[in-house]
């Protein structure tokens, strides 16, 4: 479960991490009272559950009354990546010194959380990965443990901040976001940027990004009770048991297991398309899983091209067939599908799929022959994202 920035900086605020006063405002006339108490400049932030709200416009900075209506009306006005803004956090402006990176998510690899950190904050960690590896740590936890210290003296000698005030300060902000992550059951918090600001100068969460084990939520009712209000592809890949998540580009994607999903948006990227979302449908998946997970991920306006990949474990691969074949029965999206399976019975997957012989459809044997099939029909299929 996903929260919103709001929700998350008010855990943040609740474990002892620092945050600048904000306000969440649903109109214009509430982002008027809260400048009335914080004054100016303000930031304005779109609140909406995806990425990349910056960049389409979605954060302006607020420096005197007269912008602020030429914020905060376009702003809720917008929508992202499909998502409508009904409302933006107000927070009062600060001066930033420096930008600093921090998270804590699950490995799935190596079945425990990890801590990562980049004194290079503010920009897409993935980018800062490929630039400046160095600049990266990845510091493997353990769940058994609420100790971190070692790893954040680590991160405060990496972060050179060169003062000692600062580095205590950023030390005791980790401590208390690994305390959070374990408390509350998180499988991902994110701090991007963690900031060294002035007047006074302090360690603070400018951004707040966390997510919630849904299978954890009975045992946070109170997390559970401010579910924040999901659209209908994300309501319907809930009910379904699905992982669902919506990115930036035009292929939809649907696997088993997140190792899988990862490393197939990987070489779609190395392909050069991009995926616009993915459905990981976990291990065991029936046909009727396969097939609510193609509808929800074709549903989605921007998607050109669909790409199954399957590595069948305790997914059996002629289920999945069975669940292609069963959604192209009884849908009506025209959208080129890609399938490779592997595994599992998948020699009878692949048969059933040769014996329907629905149009639109490539069997590869490679997941790399899949991923340029999906990116090449994608480039080809007539009309724009939405």
């Amino acid at each position: 479960m996903d929260l919103f920035e709001y929700q998350g900086k008010e855990l943040f605020a609740a474990a002892g991490i620092d945050v600048l006063r904000s306000r969440l405002a649903r109109t214009e006339a509430e982002a008027v009272r809260a400048t009335e108490e914080f004054g100016y400049p303000v930031a304005v932030k779109a609140q909406v559950l995806t990425g990349g709200r910056g960049k389409a416009g979605g954060v302006r900075l607020v420096s005197r009354p007269e912008e602020l209506p030429e914020a905060v009306a376009p702003i809720l006005r917008m929508t992202i990546k499909d998502k409508p803004v009904r409302a933006v956090l107000v927070e009062e402006g600060a001066t930033v010194l420096r930008e600093l990176y921090v998270a804590i998510t699950l490995d799935r690899h190596a079945k425990s959380p990890v801590l990562i950190f980049s004194r290079r904050g503010g920009v897409d960690i993935e980018q800062v990965a490929a630039d400046d590896p160095g600049a990266l740590l990845r510091l493997p936890l353990s769940a058994a443990s609420a100790e971190c210290r070692e790893h954040c003296d680590s991160i405060a000698a990496a972060a050179a901040l060169g003062d000692a005030t600062l580095e205590a300060a950023l030390v005791r902000t980790v401590e208390r976001l690994w305390t959070l992550y374990r408390e509350r059951d998180l499988s991902l918090v994110e701090v991007n940027p963690l900031a060294v600001v002035d007047a006074p100068v302090r360690i603070v969460a400018l951004d707040a990004k966390v997510v919630v084990d849904d299978n954890a939520l009975y045992r946070q009712p109170e997390l559970a009770a401010r579910r924040p209000d999901e659209d209908e592809r994300e309501r319907a890949a809930r009910e379904a048991g699905v992982t669902y998540l919506t990115l930036d580009g035009t292929v939809g994607v649907l696997g088993n297991g997140a190792g899988l999903v990862m490393s197939t948006l990987d070489m779609i990227g190395a392909a050069g398309g991009a995926a616009a979302d993915f459905c990981d449908v976990g291990g065991g998946a029936r046909a009727q899983r396969i097939a609510a997970a193609l509808d929800i991920i074709a549903s989605d306006r921007r998607v050109r091209s669909l790409l199954v990949n399957i590595f069948g474990g305790i997914t059996r691969c002629d289920e999945v067939a069975a669940g292609i074949l069963a959604w192209r029965e009884h849908t009506s999206v025209d959208l080129p599908l890609v399938v490779r399976l592997d595994g599992n019975n998948a020699a009878d997957g692949l048969a059933m799929l040769e014996r329907a012989g629905c149009a639109g459809l490539t069997v590869t044997q490679s997941a790399r022959e899949a991923v340029d099939a999906a990116v090449t029909a994608a480039a080809g299929k007539k009309g724009d994202p939405a």
